[in-house]
């Protein structure tokens, strides 16, 4: 996968108005050159320059993660001394030829600590947004990602199948996280999990990025589980909504429109068609249900490498869907103060149009 990335990274540069790309760690590093990094004190970036072999600056004690690469790069390594950063960064874009150049970058990964030492080596470049460049590399999944995102998918529903036994009246919201997490590793997943679970009950359910707290689960809850896993560095993104004991009827409603609109907006997927239509499918059964108001998100995101990506599923996105664009359909209906609901499935876009990864009910299942 690897070797086919670098391959597909070089192509797209050859055919763009720009001499290099620069990288920090991220998922576009991963996917470019299956190196991992985590962002720290010391700087780490990858070059990608037209015709010539990536050049990577880096500190000395992280060289050993180059032994053995399927590709050529070269390394410039500094210590830990201060005053050897800038002497790498400087030998690496000068052997590139890079001074008044335009070279790209992703403006929400690059950190201003990599960029000021850039900038400092070639202060005549010019330093330009290609995150929608770089992202586009990575927008459509071949079938080894689609692999990944699979078994995520499949380690993800195992993860809550094992968990859900366990869940009872009187635990707190974390305690459900913590057990949730433990399945996921025991599972199968990737340790660095994109994000923890939301696991949310009653009215903290109404917030749908609530924060698992000690709120303990009541009867007559509803309960909001949005979790995933990962596999190879490809994420998996699911939600599930239960009932803890007898609800309101009105919960029961309000769970079987979002059941509708969920059915919507998976069916809606088409290439050739506007990501909005995905949007205003799902979104026409809710507002029909006299619930429009309170849907307050998109109704899915990419996903891949990062848990949101492109392309976003919004009612004013008419951005083209293709065979191997992965995103959410996640509808949902969020009463303030008392409780919400959400079901969220992952899709793939296919030639003729697109299929689910996940398959968990999305009854109402009653638990506790």
């Amino acid at each position: 996968m690897t070797a086919n990335h670098m391959e597909k990274t070089q192509k797209v540069l050859e055919c763009s108005d720009l001499e290099a790309f620069v990288l920090n760690p991220g998922p576009s590093l991963v996917y470019t050159t299956g190196l991992h990094f985590h962002l720290m004190e010391r700087p780490v970036v990858v070059i990608f320059s037209k015709s010539q072999v990536p050049a990577i600056v880096l500190p000395e004690l992280e060289l050993q993660k180059l032994v053995d690469l399927p590709y050529e790069i070269r390394s410039f390594a500094y210590g830990e001394g201060l005053d050897t950063w800038t002497g790498a960064f400087d030998q690496a874009l000068s052997s590139l030829g890079l001074q008044g150049k335009r070279i790209g970058m992703e403006p929400q990964s690059l950190r201003m600590l990599e960029f000021g030492f850039l900038q400092s080596a070639v202060p005549q470049a010019k330093f330009v947004d290609a995150g929608n460049i770089i992202g586009g590399m990575r927008l459509l999944k071949d079938e080894s990602e689609l692999a990944s995102m699979r078994m995520a998918v499949r380690i993800a529903q195992k993860a809550l199948e094992n968990s859900l036994p366990l869940v009872r009246i009187g635990m707190t919201e974390k305690e459900i996280a913590a057990e949730l997490t433990l399945q996921l590793l025991r599972n199968g997943s990737d340790p660095a999990l994109i994000f923890s679970p939301i696991v949310s009950g009653g009215l903290n359910a109404a917030n749908p990025h609530a924060t698992p707290g000690l709120r303990k689960l009541k009867g007559g809850d509803l309960l909001v589980i949005d979790w995933g896993a990962v596999v190879d560095g490809y994420v998996s993104d699911l939600t599930r909504t239960f009932a803890i004991g007898d609800v309101d009827p009105e919960y029961l409603k309000i769970h079987h429109v979002v059941q509708e609109a969920n059915i919507a907006g998976r069916e809606a997927g088409m290439p050739g068609e506007p990501c909005a239509r995905v949007d205003r499918a799902a979104r026409s059964v809710i507002e029909k249900a006299g619930y429009g108001v309170y849907f307050t998100h998109r109704t899915g995101h990419g996903i891949g490498m990062e848990g949101h990506e492109e392309p976003y599923m919004r009612g004013d996105n008419l951005q083209i869907m293709q065979p191997g664009m992965t995103y959410t359909v996640e509808p949902g209906i969020y009463l303030p103060g008392r409780n919400g609901v959400r079901i969220e499935d992952d899709m793939v876009i296919s030639a003729s149009g697109c299929e689910s990864l996940s398959d968990m009910s999305r009854e109402m299942i009653v638990i506790g």
